[in-house]
């Protein structure tokens, strides 16, 4: 390489194509997202027209991580990144997510219902020697051959979605090492968890779009969304090719794995209470996202609004999703004007007027899922902040600390706070709004700080392996917590269970009546260990010299 070739600028040198480059990574885990919670505003429906119950429903969904936990797939995808680099791999996934998508889709469908492969599902898959001795087996006798059928799609996905995870990571490390890392990782999370409101506010209209229940209308929405998400990844593919042969840099496939490579990254005590947080963090959180509508219907009251108001229309529905798109842009740009003060507060009394609307909408349409869209809206405006902060100033393990705290409160609220509001509509939806609103803002700390710390832990040529390991580590929590909370569910709910079987209530009146109290305490003890592991890494940091606590940007 010339020393011409080297003072020429590149594409990472310029801030605007880094952060298009951002924009189409952000993009499809966008749509990764909302198929990942594509079912969780209409667990309710899954039971009533599917016959999900709880146990059913919590082990579908822990199924997504299955593979990855228990035939070490995150592992082979991290070796796959290190070997064939971020644009294969990038590519790879979204074609994966696609598939199982598909699959998942197919699943839920009236076609699958009494077909052949309807009949095979029921009458197989009921015993899996080894695992079911385990306790780990993904099916089991008497789950819905759809979930069974829906649960291999799910696993099929979570392959795609997880090496999607470590592979966008990646490739944010490779643009954006040295520059301002901690903020494209912060941001490019809020952008993506918007998938959730989309997921909350789109899912439920979709299934009951023209009076008709359909659930798979909801998954093929998901499927098309994530079509659109491989595009944006063969989009990256030819601008990262360009970006090497600008540079000359080779692939990271150049750099050969090795098994002692994963030896390296085990041996790191940082390395390890990094990877233990992010799986209580995560397991306090994605497992509880695929419940949380179904909670908010079983605390709180909802009346049912007239099919000929204007608040039953999906047109409602759009316009509360364009504004909650004026709250994401509005708060998100505020945090890049630095000059112009009156237009940066002008832009964040603009949010804030628009998330009251947003929430007095979300009141007004009178269904839980509404209210739970409102979950990532305050971790778009703020995570740039605290990304920018960790750049410039760090304390990124102390923010890990402050975000265990508030997970604690958040799930105790939930736990014991929001049942007293169950009579008091108004007050219920404010408890209800203000807690989860907290909750995504605790949940913005770690992508602003844990992420960016692992290329602090790692050699350079082996972080595609240390983040497939931490994902390794997260999906263990991934898989079991929702099956846990399905199994709790049940278990604590005795009655209810006995009076559907007896036929004494409907599986309709069934699937708002459980009691989440010792499932949401189960989550705020993840918050506890949690809190512990951070005081833990304050002080290995300390004597370590780890860096977590200094700036990612050198002034």
């Amino acid at each position: 390489m010339t020393s011409t070739t080297l003072n020429q600028p590149t594409l990472r040198d310029s801030a605007a194509m880094r952060w298009i480059v951002l924009l189409f990574l952000a993009f499809a885990m966008f749509c990764s997202y909302i198929f990942m919670d594509i079912l969780s505003p209409i667990k309710d429906l899954m039971q009533s027209t599917r016959g999900w119950d709880s146990t059913a429903f919590g082990t579908m969904q822990g199924s997504e991580t299955f593979l990855n936990v228990f035939v070490f797939f995150l592992i082979f995808a991290g070796i796959i990144l290190d070997k064939m680099g971020v644009r294969f791999t990038a590519v790879l996934s979204g074609a994966v997510m696609l598939v199982g998508a598909t699959i998942n889709w197919y699943a839920v469908t009236d076609m699958f219902q009494g077909s052949a492969l309807d009949q095979w599902f029921t009458d197989n898959l009921n015993y899996i020697p080894g695992f079911d001795e385990l306790g780990i087996s993904p099916f089991y006798e008497g789950m819905p051959s759809s979930a069974k059928f829906s649960a291999v799609g799910f696993m099929i996905f979570g392959c795609g979605v997880e090496m999607a995870g470590i592979t966008v990571s990646r490739g944010i490390v490779k643009w954006f090492k040295g520059r301002e890392m901690a903020l494209a990782m912060g941001s490019e999370m809020a952008l993506a968890r918007l998938g959730v409101a989309t997921c909350m506010i789109f899912s439920p209209m979709f299934a009951r779009l023209g009076g008709d229940i359909d659930v798979s209308r909801s998954v093929a929405f998901g499927v098309v969304l994530l079509m659109i998400a491989l595009i944006m990844f063969i989009v990256y593919f030819f601008m990262d090719k360009k970006l090497d042969a600008q540079t000359g840099e080779a692939e990271e496939k150049d750099d050969p794995f090795k098994i002692s490579d994963i030896g390296a990254i085990l041996k790191s005590s940082g390395f390890w209470l990094v990877a233990l947080l992010c799986v209580l963090y995560y397991s306090a959180i994605f497992p509880f996202q695929k419940y949380a509508v179904n909670m908010l219907q079983c605390n709180l009251v909802f009346e049912k609004v007239p099919a000929d108001s204007f608040w039953a229309t999906n047109t409602v529905t759009v316009i509360q999703y364009c504004i909650m798109l004026v709250v994401a842009a509005a708060s998100f740009a505020s945090n890049f004007i630095k000059k112009n003060k009156g237009l940066k507060y002008g832009m964040l009394v603009l949010a804030v007027v628009a998330l009251v609307v947003f929430c007095y909408m979300g009141y007004m349409r009178q269904s839980a899922e509404t209210v739970f869209a409102v979950f990532p809206l305050l971790a778009v405006g703020i995570t740039p902040i605290l990304g920018n902060y960790v750049d410039h100033k760090g304390k990124a393990a102390s923010m890990l600390v402050l975000g265990s705290l508030l997970l604690i409160f958040c799930h105790l609220t939930f736990a014991f706070v929001l049942p007293m509001f169950s009579s008091n509509a108004v007050g219920g939806v404010i408890v209800a709004y203000v807690t989860i609103l907290v909750l995504g803002a605790s949940f913005s700390l770690v992508p602003a700080s844990l992420w960016p710390s692992v290329p602090k832990l790692v050699d350079a040529k082996i972080i595609g392996s240390a983040y497939a390991l931490i994902f390794w580590i997260q999906n263990i929590g991934l898989w079991l917590f929702p099956l846990l909370i399905g199994k709790v569910l049940d278990q604590t709910n005795p009655q209810l269970v006995s009076d559907l079987t007896a036929g004494v209530i409907t599986a309709e009146e069934a699937a708002v009546s459980y009691d989440y109290t010792a499932p949401l305490v189960m989550l705020a003890c993840l918050g506890v260990a949690a809190l512990v592991l951070g005081l833990v890494l304050k002080v290995v940091d300390r004597k370590k010299g780890l860096g977590l606590e200094e700036p990612n940007v050198k002034e």
